[in-house]
C-alpha cells in the first residue's frame, strides 16, 4: 500500500463558458453533487496532510463550497485564487503557495494534482498513479481515445514520458496520436516548485498565451529527471466536463455506479436504470426500490421498506416494512410498518408514526401522525398532532393559518373526524371524540363528544322544475318525482 500523497491541488478555476451558464463549471452537480465535491470527497479518501483548491477570481461560490465542505473534513483544506486566469502551471503556482514550506521543500514529498472537473475517477486509479510515483520525479495519468480532440497527447521514450504536446499546438503527426493526458498527475515538491518557476517565469509562447503545467514535464525530461507515465483503460473515469452534455453523461455514470454498489450491499431494484440515489443516502439490506425512484440528501431507508413507484425523498428516514409509492416527502420521518401514497406530498415536520398511514391526495405539513394513526385520502394537516388510533375522514382540512399566524392542532386519541370537515385552529378534539361530517369547528370538543358544525338543511320541493324547465334535469325530475308541490312556489 502505498503512502498518502502530502499534498493535493484541486484545479478549479475554469470558467467553463462551454457550460453556457451563469454558474461556476465545477458546481454543476452530478447525482445532486457538485463535480468538486466528487473530486474533494476522493481527495480526502487519500488522507493527505494539506489539500488546497484553486479558484478563479470572481467565483466566490467555488470558495464557499469548499470551505463548506471543510467543515467536516481530515485534512487542512485551504483556497487559493488565480487571478486572471493564466493556464494550468499558473493555477499550480497560486496552489503551491497556499502549502507550508515543510511539504514544497521536502525531496520526496508528494503533490497530487487534479482537476475539479473530473468527478468519475476512481480511488483504484489515484493508487496505481501513486504507486508508480515512487520512482519517478513525475508521474502523469494517461488513457486512450480514438478521437484524442482537445487532449493534450503523450509522446513516450520507451516506459518514459519524452512530452505532453497540447491539441492546439500539435502537428499532424502529433496529433494522430491516441494515448491522452487526462490533467491527473503526481510531482516530487520540489521538482514541481522548481519547474513552475520556471514556466511561469518568462511570458508564455503558445498559441493561447498561457503556462501550461504539461511544460513541467519537459523540464523535468531535460534535467534526466524520469517521467513516469500510468495508462488506464477506463477512458470514462477520467472524463473532463466540459459542456452540458458531457455532464448529462457524467450523471448517468455515476447514478449507475451508485445504484450498482448498492445493489452489492443487498439492495432490491425492480429496474437500476431508472434509481437514482445521491451519495448521502443509506439503505439498509432488503429494502425494495421500484422505478422512478429518487433519493436524495440525508435519507434512510430501513430494512424490507418498499418505495415507489415514481417516489422522490429528500433528507426523510423510512421505518422498517413501510410502503411509499407515488409520493414526494421532504424532511420527513415515517415509522414502522406505515403506508404512504399514492399521490401524498409530505413536507417538512412530517412525522408519521408506527403502523400510520397517509393515503392518496393527502398533504401532512409540521405534523405529527400518530401510531396506527389513518389520513386515507383527499386531506390537508398542519401544524397538528394527531393521536394513536384516530382516523381523518375524507377531505379534511386543518386550518392552521388566519391570515398573519400558524396556529396549532390538537386531535386526541382514537378520534374520529368525519369527512368534510373543517378544524379552525387553535383548537383541541378530545380523546374518542367524534365529528359529524360537513362540520366546521371552532371550539374546542371534550374527550367522547359529537360535535356538529354545520346549517341545518333545507329543502325546496319542485325547484327545477318551476326555474329550469325544459332541461334535462328537468324532464329527469318529472319522469321521477310526480306532482309538483306548489307549497314553496315562491322560491
Amino acid at each position: 500500500m502505498h503512502s498518502p500523497p502530502d499534498a493535493v491541488i484541486i484545479m478549479a478555476a475554469g470558467a467553463g463558458t462551454r457550460m453556457r451558464s451563469r454558474h461556476p463549471k465545477v458546481l454543476h452537480p452530478v447525482v445532486g453533487r457538485p463535480l468538486l465535491g466528487w473530486v474533494l470527497a476522493l481527495a480526502q479518501e487519500l488522507q493527505p496532510a494539506q489539500i488546497v483548491v484553486v479558484t478563479g477570481g470572481g467565483q466566490p461560490d467555488v470558495a464557499d463550497y469548499a470551505m463548506s465542505w471543510a467543515a467536516g473534513a481530515a485534512s487542512d483544506v485551504r483556497c487559493a485564487v488565480q487571478s486572471p486566469p493564466q493556464g494550468t502551471a499558473d493555477a499550480v503556482r497560486v496552489g503551491l503557495t497556499a502549502l507550508p514550506r515543510s511539504i514544497t521543500e521536502r525531496p520526496g514529498a508528494t503533490v497530487l494534482i487534479l482537476s475539479g472537473d473530473v468527478p468519475l475517477l476512481h480511488r483504484e486509479q489515484v493508487d496505481n498513479l501513486l504507486g508508480a510515483h515512487r520512482q519517478a520525479s513525475a508521474t502523469v495519468l494517461t488513457t486512450r481515445l480514438a478521437e484524442p480532440l482537445h487532449y493534450g497527447r503523450v509522446i513516450r521514450s520507451g516506459a518514459q514520458v519524452a512530452a505532453i504536446v497540447e491539441a492546439r499546438d500539435a502537428d499532424a503527426e502529433t496529433a494522430a496520436i491516441t494515448e491522452i493526458n487526462t490533467g491527473i498527475y503526481a510531482f516530487d515538491a520540489p521538482s514541481l516548485v522548481a519547474a513552475v518557476a520556471q514556466i511561469t517565469a518568462e511570458p508564455p509562447s503558445n498559441a493561447q498565451g498561457e503556462y501550461y503545467l504539461t511544460d513541467a514535464v519537459a523540464i523535468l525530461v531535460a534535467a534526466g529527471r524520469p517521467v513516469a507515465a500510468v495508462l488506464t483503460e477506463d477512458a470514462t473515469a477520467v472524463m473532463g466536463i466540459n459542456d452540458r452534455a458531457e455532464l448529462a453523461a457524467a450523471d448517468r455514470i455515476m447514478a449507475a455506479r451508485i445504484a450498482h454498489g448498492w445493489l452489492a450491499a443487498g439492495v432490491t431494484m425492480i429496474d437500476p436504470g431508472r434509481v437514482r440515489i445521491e451519495p448521502t443516502v443509506t439503505l439498509e439490506p432488503d429494502a425494495v426500490l421500484y422505478p422512478d425512484v429518487h433519493l436524495a440528501g440525508a435519507t434512510l431507508i430501513e430494512a424490507d421498506a418498499v418505495i415507489g413507484p415514481e417516489t422522490t425523498l429528500t433528507d426523510c428516514r423510512v421505518g422498517a416494512r413501510s410502503r411509499v409509492q407515488r409520493t414526494t416527502a421532504t424532511g420527513a420521518l415515517i415509522g414502522a410498518d406505515c403506508a404512504v401514497g399514492p399521490y401524498t406530498y409530505l413536507r417538512p415536520g412530517t412525522d408519521l408514526g408506527d403502523g400510520s398511514k397517509v393515503g392518496a391526495y393527502v398533504e401532512v405539513k409540521a405534523s405529527r401522525v400518530g401510531v396506527g394513526a389513518k389520513v386515507p385520502h383527499l386531506s390537508y394537516i398542519g401544524d397538528a398532532e394527531i393521536g394513536e388510533g384516530t382516523n381523518i375522514g375524507a377531505a379534511t382540512v386543518v386550518v392552521n393559518y388566519d391570515g398573519v399566524a400558524k396556529h396549532r392542532t390538537h386531535i386526541g386519541t382514537h378520534v374520529r373526524i368525519g369527512s368534510d370537515t373543517m378544524l379552525i385552529a387553535p383548537v383541541t378534539i378530545g380523546d374518542g371524540a367524534y365529528t359529524a361530517a360537513g362540520s366546521v369547528i371552532t371550539e374546542d370538543v371534550p374527550p367522547g363528544a359529537m360535535a356538529v358544525g354545520r346549517a341545518r338543511q333545507r329543502t325546496v320541493p319542485g325547484w327545477v322544475m318551476r326555474r329550469r324547465p325544459g332541461t334535462p334535469s328537468a324532464a329527469a325530475a318529472a319522469a321521477g318525482a310526480g306532482p309538483v308541490d306548489t307549497v314553496a312556489a315562491d322560491v
